[in-house]
């Protein structure tokens, strides 16, 4: 019965790609965020693997995380909340685009994660990240995050280094100079972030099949 399942949900595989978000991990006025996430998001496109949507946490404006409980105990009271957690149940992974701020996570993209434990729960994420050191530091904390949502982070992301982030916020270097040096690292970073968002969704439908089936 279980291999019956897996040949089901494959065989629908083939025909749909994954839907993936795109987050714009800022929102402070000044931020850089959509630039790296319009690029990662055309790229990703492009690269036929899936369907794209960019998402920005400036139109989910959250208070800060103040419920009883984590969705994953209660559905949220907070009416921006649960438009936000519909809106990342649509996709079956993510690309977080991140800045570092002092060596860890801006604090709204925190706060957004803090609202939306189950629609991460079973699906893959990928990082772009800018800053200094590459905002590294900002993402081995989203993936220690990440852990705890039992979300799938691939191991392939994208770092804008602070020579280059730095020459791009002194008006040194165009984003767009800076972006183009990366273009030949994403290919990793979409092969497996397609790997995993496949293979977690056909594992989660077929969790869904056995339990209608049961």
């Amino acid at each position: 019965m279980r291999t019956q399942l897996r040949f089901v949900t494959g065989e629908h595989y083939k025909m749909t790609k994954p839907k993936i978000a795109v987050i714009i991990g800022s929102v402070r006025p000044t931020r850089h965020g959509d630039k790296p996430a319009n690029w990662i998001a055309k790229l990703a496109k492009e690269s036929g693997l899936f369907d794209v949507e960019v998402v920005d946490l400036k139109d989910y404006p959250l208070p800060l995380f103040d419920a009883p409980a984590s969705d994953f105990w209660m559905p949220t009271p907070n009416e921006v909340a649960a438009k936000w957690q519909a809106k990342l149940n649509e996709f079956d992974g993510y690309i977080v685009v991140t800045a570092e701020y002092n060596r860890s996570v801006p604090g709204a993209l925190k706060n957004a994660i803090d609202w939306a434990y189950k629609p991460f729960m079973k699906k893959a994420v990928a990082y772009v990240s800018y800053g200094s050191v590459g905002g590294a530091r900002a993402v081995e904390h989203l993936r220690n995050i990440f852990v705890e949502l039992q979300a799938v982070s691939v191991r392939h992301g994208i770092h804008i280094g602070g020579s280059d982030f730095g020459a791009v916020y002194m008006g040194q270097k165009t984003w767009d100079e800076v972006l183009a040096g990366q273009v030949g690292y994403t290919k990793d970073l979409f092969d497996n972030l397609a790997w995993w968002a496949n293979a977690t969704r056909t594992a989660r439908e077929t969790d869904q099949v056995a339990a209608k089936a049961a």
